[in-house]
């Protein structure tokens, strides 16, 4: 067996990623040494890489080196299949590792660098569900080279990673908007670091705190930044605490989206990307409500783009869209860090039904995505991510159990708590209608579009604003929250039946697992 000293790195792979890792572990001299690379290539195995011997194959090598309490794994093949991480993991579990990093997908590593600030704790999320799609970035990002680009939301999850992977994209600003200072400082510090280790190029980062409830700030943002390119996360999303709160998400979502919108074809904005989600498909939850109606927004501002381009004899040079997509694994509020947290404190694990499926992806991957939509996108067009096929929040429960070293049943229970307001066992991701049809472009499909009609949307807003923001002479209507559920249910007949439903708790769950299961 092998004998080791503390404090020792072995790097999981010695391929090109593997081999900028250990150069900038060795350059640096802070973050320990580096003992061995370990890979399965026979041409390798047995030599040295600038002086650091190969060993391998993974399998039989990994689960006999005797680690120390400072000794780490890092895992260095981009481009591996998530079977074959699970692979590697275990063995390296079995080898006695505490500490086991790893390097974000071949997406994210751009023109043949990798640099170890870019690696992190290895989570379930690399070892569950399917691989995800490569994208280069640096090819995708070539329409953001130079421009000006604005994230809504910065400082979410989705938000977040957007900026991470827009340093490849050669912007030459980037402004990271949102409402909550902290999540904002925290990105903006991240961002930093990872340009002053030479990820990326040097947009020029700048926060900006800020409230889309606030139309005139929104419009003087928009203005005064001169943004070409918006991409829009910006959004109350947490589904029972939106149910408590009615009135917030509408003036929040709604409105937000929608003063954004309007400084954005006001100012020019060249590119409008909304991101979308399932629980706007038939929705029954005041939130979904709120996100089928910025896509129906996001509709009604294209169209104006289009009748004023027309009339003005101009070049398309304004193109707002939307993608849709459904669970994002390790979100903040998503059941993977919900799951974490409740096995940390030893469990139960909550699960609301037995039968509860989701769609799911990984926030890197759906963030790709999404970037190389907002190039390929058309004005006016509806975009749907390929999720794949749904996965049981039961099953998802146990492997991450598993995961952490225990046993479903046995170290930690997993417990049915029941459906929560607002919540389908089943969310469908598109209307039968909506027809989805796939593109050139893997993974992003085209839906048909399903337009508010332009007169019944204004009027519905015109309903709702009076109850969200005080205005003297409807001072009665204000944060009446049973007003604005009656305005939406009578405007969207999904929210009425499952609300008219829910008086009955037995037949609301019925109504909720009937939605149609459509896979392509």
């Amino acid at each position: 067996m092998l004998q080791k000293s503390e404090s020792s790195l072995y790097i999981i792979g010695a391929g090109f990623a593997g081999q900028m890792i250990a150069q900038d572990i060795c350059r640096k001299k802070v973050f320990g040494r580096v003992a061995a690379f370990l890979d399965d290539d026979k041409n390798l195995i047995g030599t040295q890489i600038e002086g650091i011997p190969v060993l391998g194959p993974i399998k039989a090598i990994a689960p006999v080196i005797k680690c120390g309490p400072l000794d780490e794994a890092i895992i260095a093949i981009p481009s591996a299949q998530t079977e074959k991480i699970r692979e590697i993991y275990e063995n390296l579990k079995m080898g006695g590792f505490a500490r086991i990093r790893i390097l974000p997908s071949v997406s994210q590593i751009v023109e043949g660098k990798a640099h170890f600030v870019q690696t992190r704790e290895i989570d379930p999320l690399d070892i569950l569900g399917r691989t995800p799609i490569i994208i280069p970035l640096h090819e995708s990002l070539q329409y953001l080279r130079g421009k000006r680009v604005m994230i809504t939301g910065a400082g979410g999850s989705i938000g977040s990673e957007l900026a991470r992977q827009l340093l490849s994209g050669g912007a030459e600003r980037l402004y990271l908007f949102g409402h909550g200072e902290n999540s904002i400082v925290q990105i903006y510090r991240e961002l930093l670091v990872l340009q002053n280790e030479g990820v990326g190029e040097k947009a020029t980062v700048v926060p900006i705190i800020g409230d889309m409830k606030d139309r005139e700030y929104v419009r003087y943002i928009v203005e005064k930044t001169k943004v070409d390119v918006i991409f829009h996360c910006a959004a109350y999303k947490h589904v029972p605490m939106m149910e408590e709160n009615p009135v917030a998400v509408i003036e929040n979502n709604v409105f937000g989206t929608k003063n954004l919108l309007d400084a954005s074809v006001e100012f020019g904005v060249s590119k409008f990307v909304l991101i979308s989600t399932d629980k706007a498909v038939s929705p029954v939850s005041i939130y979904g409500v709120s996100k089928m109606l910025c896509e129906k927004l996001v509709l009604q501002a294209a169209k104006r783009i289009e009748k004023t381009e027309k009339t003005e004899k101009k070049e398309n040079s304004q193109s707002f869209m939307f993608v849709r997509f459904g669970n994002v694994l390790g979100s903040r509020g998503s059941i993977l860090p919900l799951f974490q947290s409740q096995i940390k404190n030893g469990g139960p694990v909550t699960v609301t039904d037995k039968d509860m499926v989701r769609f799911f992806m990984t926030i890197p991957e759906a963030c790709s995505l999404v970037l190389e939509t907002g190039g390929v996108g058309e004005n006016g067009r509806s975009y749907l991510l390929d999720m794949g096929e749904p996965i049981k929040i039961i099953d998802m429960a146990e492997q991450i159990i598993k995961f952490s070293g225990l046993e479903p049943g046995k170290d930690i229970e997993i417990k049915i708590i029941g459906a929560r307001e607002g919540e389908r066992t089943y969310e469908p991701l598109w209307l039968e209608e909506e027809n989805p049809q796939k593109t050139e472009y893997e993974k992003i499909l085209i839906l048909k579009n399903l337009e508010m009609n332009d007169d019944e949307l204004t009027n519905l807003l015109e309903k709702l604003e009076p109850i969200c923001f005080f205005d003297k002479k409807n001072d009665e209507h204000f944060r009446n929250k049973e007003e604005l559920i009656s305005i939406l249910r009578n405007a969207v007949p999904s929210l009425d039946e499952f609300y008219e439903m829910t008086k009955d708790k037995t037949q609301a769950k019925r109504i909720a697992n009937s939605s149609e299961k459509i896979t392509l």
